[in-house]
């Protein structure tokens, strides 16, 4: 008897031993699915957002080749802008060196690319940064890119507030000299906004982490002061 109970304990044991690695195999088959569910919902979602997020796009005239930025300029260095019309970083460095930056482009010493992006969405109630830079596309199309930047960083908004609403941008755009009707239409109709979007892109993909940055013949300038523009321009050019 004695043998016969030590053989059904043994049984016993064999038993608990088999039972408890099926269920750690289902509990790991479980988690496994589990994981599987996850990354499958993790693609979906990617795949509707980037169905959703506009791939194609329609640069103004005046554009760069690669559609990143409006062209002021035929000289020989390149002066690449990277500004947010919301930015008050960006207002200052217009008032203290955007001169500076003028006359090099009037010398013929350089030609400027002014990238506008939308980084400062989040400081507006109504994604003034995007708004803004769509109308300056809108502006580019009728021949007054610049005079219409010049404008809107003159009236800059406040940071935290709605910004300036698109009446208030066709307004500032037939103040210097766009078309009402064909300006407001474009400003109204979003027309740039996925332009605005490949732009705001491409400088993140260039390594633009702030607004202003400036960068001459692809080089970063840490001193943006008139002299420190001009210094780099004149090294550049040699």
């Amino acid at each position: 008897m004695s043998s016969r109970k030590g053989r059904n304990q043994a049984a016993r044991v064999v038993r608990e031993q088999i039972a408890r690695e099926k269920r750690r195999k289902r509990t790991l088959w479980t988690s496994v699915g589990a994981v599987v569910v996850l990354v499958i919902a993790g693609l979906i979602g990617w795949s509707v957002y980037s169905s959703q997020k506009s791939d194609t796009f329609t640069a103004p005239p005046g554009a760069n080749d690669a559609g990143t930025g409006i062209v002021l300029g035929t000289g020989p260095v390149t002066i690449d802008l990277y500004e947010d019309y919301l930015c008050p970083a960006c207002k200052q460095f217009q008032q203290t060196s955007g001169e500076t930056v003028n006359q090099l482009v009037s010398a013929g010493k350089a030609r400027v690319v002014f990238h506008p992006v939308a980084y400062l969405n989040r400081f507006s109630t109504t994604e003034y940064s995007t708004r803004s830079s769509a109308a300056s596309g809108c502006a580019a199309k009728g021949g007054r890119f610049k005079e219409f930047t010049d404008a809107l960083f003159a009236q800059q908004p406040a940071e935290g507030s709605a910004g300036l609403s698109n009446d208030q941008l066709i307004d500032i755009g037939a103040g210097v000299g766009l078309n009402r009707d064909d300006f407001g239409s474009c400003v109204r109709d979003g027309t740039y906004t996925a332009w605005t979007e490949h732009v705001t892109d491409d400088a993140s993909k260039a390594g633009v982490t702030g607004t202003p940055t400036i960068k001459v013949n692809g080089t970063a300038v840490e001193d943006r002061s008139p002299a420190g523009i001009t210094a780099a321009v004149e090294a550049a050019g040699k």
